[in-house]
């Protein structure tokens, strides 16, 4: 996104981006730190009940915030620059020809200068980069997936006007602390009253889907997911309303800080004006004792009533946050807090401080917080530590990490402190987090979920911004994203580096990263697309590592990351820009498999719920073997090991990758197929169920002399099932 237009205009900008990811604003421009905040934490008692109810019942409010400061985000070492000869969107120089800096349109298209020397881009032939644009009617492309539906968003959750002169937008914009909205491009006063309702993340619960917004959340029955309906909406403002559930609690970030504890939706009075020539000078939002910024914590046992029963207060709020289940504690959950945005006054939160760590040894920055929730009492949840995972185990300096140096406005950039975490996924059954934070991967030891220890960290020169993490189900792969320009630029275009925001996929081997090689959405998108690797989960294909990730206005793209050397995509689904002329917000921030089924949290439109089709890279044995698997409750963040039932449904998902790689002559291939066929079509009697079970240790053997890893351990896997086969 280029740079926005009066620091009056990226006042308001940075109060609203900064929950769409740390690096939204510095897409744009350096951030200086604000005021001090701090170490110590002080956990809310619980505030008054939020409003709730069914749909019906919601009115369409505008989210208000006040007028924070135009640098109103600490600065990513990693802020994502926009260099001109290197792929990224240009920062246009005035001068005495160009319109005032205060009337250009940063959401203008702005076309991809040259590509790199030695850098390849995404394939302008592709049929995904010529669709039709549209809100509701954009062309569609699609391979492998079937868009079973579209649920729009609530009338509560939506700006309600396309008109920037509509009463609606200018007292959204008001709300939002906006001022001088007659300097604004009339586009962009409309972009940025919408992204007041901006959809964001996914948790599941048996048949609930919970999907959060900048507005608060929404919860859906997807007993029928392609009938999916909305149950409850909970208007609770305050960005960006991450999401995670635990039996009868659900939780949600909150990082703007037009968030109440009472979740309110009329935010704080406006801020009175700066005092003259301190106009540039960036400035905190004045104190407010009503004021949140941390994790809330929700009593769902009325599924239509959701009650909060607590609210837990962090200096910089929490930008995301990820669900922790200690296998150990029965008792208790834990809620690691990922917090990006500035650091509040003292005079708010008692113990804040965001001075740099030589000046101020209790410094917010350069940590993450661990909040302890007792599962029978969450109001009694507090901030339990503050881990200092970015210390230098030699000198213990807090600031022991930054990106090495990346790709920037003139060439490599210099390094700089990694001072935050944009998200955290834990993988307890192997006892490991991986942390996407901001100049860096790391690698945490989470067998005591209270202090999580650093093992490992790596960056990246074609790294912008670290902002998410998969684990492959066995453990032995990470797949790390890269959201170069925050989510809110073009990146996906002919001429942008398919190096630069990208997946980066490493071999994880005795707590070490190796790295392998990047993916990258294939097919280019359009000027007006935003489009960077954003969130992804695991497929549950077995013998397969497959991940369906959201790129926003790129879609969904599905990979097989398998051969980590040589990943590649096996299904799509992509809709055109909503807008050919201006780039608006929109698109993907999640796709997620869940129990058959991949939904979409579409940021403007609403959700999409998609079932895959079988091709030639998937077969449908695979697909029914990924529906064998089912989950109580799904939290992508806090993963979990994926197993797979012995049944001959499994087999044969088996028995189509063995063809498929050429693993056993087609011969074997062929009997195989016809004993499984003849033990299911007999009910499982008793020769046929011997005849499998002859077979199994050829099969076995056959694993010793695989040339490659992926066939031994399917051949292993499928001899186990014709051995022991459940009905």
């Amino acid at each position: 996104m280029k740079r926005v237009p009066s620091v009056v205009f990226s006042v308001a900008v940075a109060a609203i981006i900064l929950s769409f990811g740390v690096s939204r604003l510095q897409a744009q421009s350096p951030t200086p730190s604000p005021s001090p905040t701090a170490e110590a934490q002080t956990p809310t008692p619980t505030p008054s009940p939020t409003a709730s109810s069914t749909p019906e019942a919601q009115e369409p409010t505008p989210t208000p915030t006040p007028s924070p400061t135009a640098e109103a985000q600490t600065p990513s070492p990693t802020a994502s620059p926009t260099p001109q000869a290197q792929g990224q969107t240009p920062t246009p120089t005035p001068s005495p020809k160009e319109p005032a800096e205060e009337e250009r349109n940063p959401f203008a298209p702005e076309p991809a200068p040259p590509l790199a020397p030695g850098m390849t881009g995404s394939d302008a032939n592709d049929p995904r980069a010529k669709l039709a644009p549209g809100m509701y009617d954009a062309g569609e492309a699609a391979m492998g997936m079937k868009h079973l539906s579209l649920v729009k968003k609530p009338d509560a959750f939506q700006l309600g006007s396309a008109d920037p002169d509509d009463p609606k937008v200018q007292k959204t914009l008001s709300q939002l602390g906006m001022g001088a909205n007659s300097k604004m491009p009339k586009p962009m006063q409309l972009v940025l009253a919408q992204l007041a309702f901006a959809n964001s993340d996914f948790a599941f619960q048996g048949n609930h889907l919970f999907q959060g917004n900048f507005y608060g959340v929404n919860i859906f029955d997807i007993s029928s997911p392609a009938n999916t309906k909305l149950l409850t909406t909970l208007v609770c403002p305050g960005g960006q309303g991450d999401v995670s559930v635990y039996k009868n609690l659900l939780f949600m970030s909150v990082e703007m800080p037009n968030g109440r504890l009472d979740c309110g939706a009329q935010g704080f009075p406006p801020e009175p004006p700066p005092p003259a020539g301190e106009e540039k000078k960036p400035r905190l939002p004045s104190a407010q004792k009503d004021r949140f910024r941390g994790v809330r914590i929700f009593d769902i046992s009325d599924i239509k009533n959701p009650k909060q029963v607590a609210a837990v207060q962090t200096c910089r709020g929490s930008h995301t946050h990820t669900l922790v289940v200690d296998p150990k504690d029965k008792n208790n959950v834990y809620i690691y807090v990922s917090g990006t945005s500035f650091v509040r006054q003292p005079e708010e939160l008692a113990g804040c401080s965001g001075e740099k760590p030589d000046k101020d040894p209790n410094t917010a920055l350069f940590r993450i917080e661990v909040i302890k929730v007792p599962v029978a009492a969450p109001q009694d949840a507090k901030v339990v530590s503050s881990p200092r995972v970015f210390v230098d185990a030699r000198t213990g300096a807090m600031n022991g990490l930054n990106n090495g140096g990346t790709h920037g406005k003139k060439g490599a950039e210099k390094p700089a402190d990694t001072n935050q975490c944009h998200d955290i996924t834990v993988y307890s059954a192997i006892g490991l987090a991986a942390g996407a934070c901001s100049g860096n991967g790391i690698l945490l030891d989470i067998k005591d979920p209270v202090n999580p220890k650093r093992v490992d960290a790596v960056n990246d020169p074609n790294y912008s911004y670290w902002h998410s993490a998969s684990f492959s189900n066995d453990g032995s792969k990470l797949l790390f994203t890269d959201e170069w320009g925050g989510g809110l630029g073009a990146r996906c275009r002919p001429n942008d580096p398919n190096k630069w925001g990208a997946d980066a996929i490493f071999a994880l081997k005795d707590d070490k990263l190796t790295f392998k090689n990047y993916y990258k959405l294939p097919a280019a998108q359009g000027d007006t697309e935003n489009c960077v690797a954003h969130n992804g989960s695991l497929i549950p294909v077995p013998g397969r590592d497959i991940e369906v990730q959201a790129w926003y206005q790129g879609g969904v793209s599905i990979v097989d990351f398998t051969d980590t050397e040589h990943p590649f995509e096996i299904a799509y689904f992509d809709r055109g820009p909503i807008d050919p002329k201006m780039l608006v917000l929109g698109g993907d921030w999640s796709a997620y498999w869940y129990n058959g089924y991949i939904y979409g949290s579409e940021i403007a439109r609403g959700l999409d719920v998609f079932e895959l089709t079988p091709t030639k890279f998937l077969t449908q044995n695979e697909i029914n073997a990924a529906k064998t698997v089912k989950v109580a409750e799904l939290n992508v963040q806090n993963q979990q090991m994926i197993k797979w039932p012995s049944n001959l449904v499994v087999a044969k998902a088996f028995v189509d990758q063995l063809s498929r790689s050429q693993a056993l002559p087609a011969d074997k291939i062929t009997a195989l197929e016809k004993a499984i066929h003849s033990a299911e079509t007999s009910h499982m009697s008793k020769d046929t169920m011997s005849k499998l079970k002859s077979m199994a240790p050829s099969l076995s053997k056959d694993a010793g002399s695989a040339k490659d890893q992926a066939d031994a351990t399917r051949l292993k896997a499928l001899a186990a099932i014709l051995e022991h086969p459940a009905a």
